[in-house]
């Protein structure tokens, strides 16, 4: 006999019906234990170690599970092909390896099938594997993240919003960089500032030339232009044809740039905040 375990007892039906009368399929009904909420299921400083739990209807069905196994020749886990359905194979296996449930000579297989077919069913059982267990650790590593940034920023939030729901592991920290941009965004003082071109002339030919320096002093810009580009070439000896001012109003600019910001609510949407910050910090670094 070998024991078959799923998520869903709907599916556990039909598949028993595929596979005979030499398989026994039995559902966990998805997961069958989880994080206590209290303080120390999950323990940084004792290389993230966690305590699990097994509620009081999952215990139920994993004693079904070790009863089927009394006489079973393999253990075959046939959960979701996702990282939770390699999550909960791991869990199962886990718990019955700590119950002693399962012989040592009994051999355990995991296999994935995408569609309730008896073909893909078939083909399925004849390529087990072992569980995926990278995909175990990015399951822990999503769990153990979901209890220490929840756990700790859920009583906050229920104390400041009362009625709340628990504080997400990515939204959580979404929120935090929002806001951090916009403090940058508001620390942001513009500066107004002019750029002077001439169109010049040298042998024949005409080129577009811009201040560098005036009486030995370089320009606030070309200093800024300098550092991150290294210098700018100067041109000399050339023969001056005519020239044109050009003024750029980046202070107006970043006005209404934070105008469109603070007064549009979809501006958030459609136009994020650091791209706004990039804007506004035309012509200095932004960290990101």
């Amino acid at each position: 006999m070998k024991v078959v375990i799923v998520e869903s007892p709907a599916k556990a039906k039909t598949i028993n019906k595929y596979l005979g009368s030499d398989y026994e399929v039995l559902a966990s009904f998805g997961h069958v234990r989880d994080l206590p909420a209290k303080d120390g299921s999950v323990r940084p400083d004792e290389d993230f170690a966690m305590s699990w739990e097994v509620d009081t209807a999952s215990r139920k069905r994993l004693t079904d599970i070790s009863k089927a196994l009394k006489g079973a020749d393999e253990l075959i886990l046939a959960t979701d092909p996702d990282r939770e359905g390699e999550a909960i194979s791991w869990h199962v296996l886990d718990v019955l390896r700590q119950k002693k449930a399962i012989k040592k000579d009994v051999p355990v297989r995991r296999v994935l099938f995408n569609a309730i077919t008896k073909s893909a069913i078939t083909e399925a059982m004849q390529h087990p594997r072992d569980i995926d267990q990278p995909l175990v650790d990015a399951y822990l590593a999503r769990r153990a993240l979901d209890y220490l940034v929840g756990f700790t920023l859920s009583p906050i939030l229920w104390r400041k919003l009362p009625g709340s729901r628990s504080a997400g592991r990515v939204q959580s920290v979404a929120l935090r960089l929002v806001c951090d941009r916009e403090a940058e965004i508001e620390k942001f003082r513009p500066e107004e500032y002019w750029s002077v071109a001439a169109k010049l002339s040298q042998a024949g030919k005409t080129f577009e030339a811009r201040l560098y320096s005036a009486d030995g002093k370089k320009t606030d810009k070309a200093r800024r232009q300098e550092r991150r580009r290294g210098g700018i070439p100067q041109n000399r000896h050339c023969q001056r044809q005519f020239c044109h001012f050009q003024c750029r109003e980046k202070a107006h600019q970043a006005q209404s740039l934070r105008a469109f910001y603070h007064l549009e609510p979809s501006a958030g949407r459609i136009l994020p905040a650091w791209p706004v910050a990039l804007a506004l910090h035309a012509d200095r670094p932004t960290p990101l």
